[in-house]
């Protein structure tokens, strides 16, 4: 089987953005975003996927993080997406409930070619330091919509927001570490009765 990587260089007036990604790896990166919150929460997101990522960013954080942390999640999931190819022989589903301390975080993943979000975590404040907690949304949101997967993320309960925000990135992490893995029993197939998932 050919290997499955993808790279993905993304260019305006706001954000410069390089990813390459090993779908097969062992959750080795290189992350800088210049925002230090977000570079965690990608180290968990790599680290617990196992997928290598490798991800530089140059941003208008002079404006605020929007534009580099969406920008981040639409070059990630476009070179996911690349790496992925048809996407033959994947288990293409996954979920799991993760717990941490006294957060326990649901994903559950479907890498349908077909790109959806439902959301359904609150935090009870605005920021993780300086990190605008909102901001966590709009990175997975930007994610699934690039990387052509079917998203769900339920916090089932979680006091300390960093918790919070780290449980969905590493249940996500797992998630698609599962759903992206090959399944020796259809290992050329497409994992669909329509024969293809892009």
């Amino acid at each position: 089987m050919a290997e499955r990587k993808g790279e993905i260089s993304r260019k305006t007036n706001e954000t410069s953005v390089s990813v390459s990604v090993h779908i097969d790896g062992t959750g080795k990166g290189k992350i800088s975003t210049g925002v230090g919150f977000f570079d965690h929460m990608l180290e968990q997101l790599c680290r617990h996927s196992l997928i290598d990522m490798d991800i530089a960013v140059q941003g208008d954080l002079h404006i605020d993080d929007h534009h580099t942390v969406e920008d981040t999640g639409i070059a990630l999931g476009q070179a996911i997406s690349k790496a992925l190819g048809d996407r033959k022989g994947i288990t293409r589903y996954a979920s799991i409930d993760l717990a941490m301390d006294e957060t326990m975080t649901k994903a559950a993943i479907d890498v349908s070619g077909r790109p959806f979000l439902v959301w359904n975590v609150a935090f009870s404040a605005p920021k993780i330091g300086t990190f605008d907690t909102e901001l966590v949304r709009e990175f997975f949101q930007a994610l699934a919509q690039n990387a052509g997967i079917t998203l769900h993320i339920l916090n089932h309960y979680g006091a300390n927001n960093h918790h919070i925000a780290e449980t969905c990135f590493k249940a996500v992490a797992r998630a698609l570490r599962t759903a992206t893995e090959i399944d020796p029993r259809q290992a050329n197939q497409i994992p669909s009765t329509k024969g293809t998932l892009v």
